[in-house]
């Protein structure tokens, strides 16, 4: 492990509130997607935080998006959000907010009442993932909108295209949702079972991703020597639930990969695995891309018109 102080979050300001890292040539039919790992924390919202940056980044999912970083050498592309979940969490519904939060009633469409937002978790998150409030006052609902009309939105229209493009050009999609869990889980997963785990494979049950696409990637990454479980505890989050729909050739699992494997939890320093690690998952996506490169027939659209 490398020692030393915790590393910066990104200081600049970013022009977008996402990336797109795109591929010279479109290959492959997966698409890669990295919504926590973002490190950009506006100054004004650490301001109004009763919590230090160190305690606000204990949510990220660090280095997810450095460990997936070469999906556009092998042809596939990588979505990044550059903004944290502390300020904004792109994998729940666009409007998951609790109440308490806000100095004001929230308009009828809202969801107030999902375990997301009960656990203190909801787009705006109450809580950091070691349970400590955010924030020192209540927000306006005006600052939630400006965050999911700023971050929200454009990260799922940027995603959205980019399973459509996958889709038009191959016939279906394998979109992968890239996420990091804590060794001692997340407020929604208390007893989370996770421990001796090294990947979550979540494709809601069987529901959002041919059962094929996953037995791969567990079939590969158990080869690779790692702990694989299904389902437990994570089964996938609002992203998964959002654009699985195998029916119409759109594939959508979330992989969840301890974090002990490649850091330091408490420093957020990268171990000195995290190398392997990366070449592991490269040989994950050149197996999976594979692998769907022949399954054309069992992955695209499945549905006949009832015309």
């Amino acid at each position: 492990m490398v020692s030393g102080p915790i590393p910066s979050a990104n200081p600049a300001n970013p022009a977008s509130p996402i990336e797109v890292l795109d591929p010279a040539r479109l290959s492959s039919p997966l698409v890669f997607a990295s919504p926590h790992s973002g490190a950009y924390y506006p100054p004004d919202f650490v301001a109004a935080s009763a919590l230090e940056l160190a305690a606000l980044r204990k949510s990220e999912d660090c280095y997810v998006d450095e460990l997936f970083a070469d999906t556009p050498a092998l042809g596939a592309p990588l979505l990044r959000a550059l903004y944290p979940r502390a300020f904004l969490d792109v994998n729940r519904e666009s409007h998951e907010l609790d109440p308490d939060m806000f100095d004001q009633p929230l308009p009828a469409f809202v969801n107030t009442t999902s375990a997301r937002v009960a656990a203190g978790l909801g787009t705006i998150a109450r809580i950091v993932a070691s349970r400590r409030e955010i924030y020192r006052h209540k927000l306006s609902f005006n600052e939630a909108e400006r965050r999911i009309a700023g971050v929200y939105k454009p990260y799922h229209r940027a995603l959205r295209d980019l399973v459509n493009r996958a889709r038009n050009r191959f016939g279906f999609c394998v979109l992968i949702d890239c996420h990091s869990m804590p060794s001692t889980g997340l407020p929604l997963d208390s007893d989370s079972g996770a421990h001796g785990v090294d990947v979550v494979l979540g494709d809601r049950g069987g529901m959002s991703c041919a059962a094929a696409v996953t037995d791969t990637l567990d079939s590969i990454l158990s080869e690779l020597g790692y702990r694989v479980t299904r389902n437990n505890p994570y089964a996938g989050g609002f992203t998964t639930q959002h654009y699985g729909d195998p029916g119409n050739g759109i594939h959508a699992i979330q992989i969840e990969i301890n974090r002990t494997i490649y850091m330091d939890e408490m420093t957020l320093q990268r171990r000195k695995g995290f190398g392997k690690l990366k070449a592991d998952l490269n040989t994950m996506i050149r197996g999976v891309s594979a692998f769907a490169a022949t399954q054309h027939h069992q992955l695209q659209y499945q549905r006949l018109s009832a015309e």
